[in-house]
């Protein structure tokens, strides 16, 4: 699974490399813009069942490299009622690189799309109901990856709607409830079952760190 991060990070190497022309001069304006943010998350299709659907909370803070690439650091807390019984809580933070497939011309566009990848690190925490004392946890990694748009309020205030599918690299904890009983099961290995994240921010540029080449 950590080969699977590598060729990740890999594949977007090429797009942070910015084209030269024939003076040195960056063929593409610099960003530099730095914004803070809010952000809600619905975790859906934990080991395909819409029965484990998450909502959390968060934030984020951006870092425009270049006029096409951003970058986006975030945390959140997401809660998880399983069949009444028991509560998972799912810790994330970790980065993502965002590309945006049109110039956004100083987000002056209403609507700007893109791709995005990135890695966590994630922390999980499941305990019956008033019971913390038999909590059980767990902490690993997990990779993703989805597409997402900026709604441009503003050139600096933004709504984002993104959505990506996370894949834990490590040691899974899971949690179903039959006839009642709480099981919780661990596994020496993740598997390919994910989950979908979708994810509504609100987002201000509050500064511009470098101002763009001429």
């Amino acid at each position: 699974m950590r080969l699977l991060a590598t060729c990740i990070l890999l594949l977007l190497m090429p797009l942070c490399m910015r084209p030269q022309g024939k003076t040195g001069r960056s063929l593409l304006p610099d960003g530099g813009n730095f914004s803070l943010g809010v952000r809600t998350t619905v975790s859906a299709f934990g080991h395909g069942s819409l029965k484990e659907t998450g909502y959390g909370a968060g934030g984020q803070f951006r870092l425009q490299l270049t006029e096409r690439i951003n970058t986006e650091w975030f945390l959140d807390v997401i809660h998880t009622d399983i069949a009444g019984i028991a509560n998972r809580k799912d810790y994330h933070i970790g980065w993502s690189v965002m590309y945006y497939l049109i110039r956004p011309k100083e987000f002056k566009r209403p609507v700007v799309p893109y791709v995005v990848a990135g890695h966590c690190f994630d922390h999980t925490r499941i305990a019956p109901n008033g019971r913390n004392d038999q909590a059980q946890k767990r902490g690993s990694s997990a990779v993703q990856a989805g597409l997402g748009t900026h709604f441009n309020v503003t050139p600096k205030f933004d709504i984002s709607l993104t959505c990506q599918y996370m894949l834990h690299l490590g040691k899974e904890l899971h949690a179903h409830a039959e006839d009642g009983e709480l099981h919780i099961e661990k596994h020496g290995h993740a598997g390919w079952e994910g989950h979908l994240l979708v994810t509504l921010g609100a987002n201000y540029k509050f500064m511009r760190l470098w101002k763009p080449k001429s």
